[in-house]
């Protein structure tokens, strides 16, 4: 995966010691109710858009970005549907982060088709629309996760979002 410069930065001062970063993920989804998933390209599993926040951004800003940068769709964020910190990840080149996320429900902007959606970048092999009860088989858990926590907000979007401890 890409990593950002500012995310470099850090690394020539710190080496491989953990870091914790802000990081957003999208549960996306169209008029027919199809979520839109992302064949990652360091996995090859299937999940939900995800990245790091840049200096300063704005979660629910940077959570639109990441869906625009990696399948090219302009999404409207329609709610937070949680807060959670992964445990520690650990790289394969022996760096370590951990991650609060906020988990953002969206939908599509006007004028924009679930055709139009496509790899934008580096990050992903491939992007499909999946029915909720046929998903991937090979999902990564942290979006099975993810997607259960957007099922909930969906079922009562005014209830107070989700904080989830690992």
């Amino acid at each position: 995966m890409p990593i950002p410069p500012f995310v470099l930065d850090l690394r020539s001062h710190v080496g491989h010691a953990p870091l914790w970063l802000p990081g957003v993920s999208a549960v996306v989804r169209d008029d027919a109710g199809r979520l839109l998933l992302g064949r990652r390209a360091d996995t090859g599993r299937w999940a939900v858009v995800s990245g790091i926040l840049d200096p300063g951004e704005e979660p629910a800003v940077g959570a639109a970005r990441e869906v625009l940068e990696e399948t090219g769709l302009r999404v409207v964020v329609d709610g937070l549907a949680a807060l959670s910190v992964t445990g520690p990840v650990h790289y394969p080149n022996g760096d370590v982060t951990d991650y609060l996320d906020l988990l953002f429900v969206c939908r599509l902007a006007d004028g924009v088709a679930p055709e139009d959606a496509h790899v934008g970048d580096d990050e992903s092999l491939d992007v499909a629309w999946f029915p909720p009860d046929a998903l991937p088989d090979d999902l990564t858990e942290s979006s099975v996760e993810r997607l259960a926590w957007a099922t909930t907000f969906l079922a009562d979007p005014a209830a107070e979002p989700r904080f989830v401890r690992p």
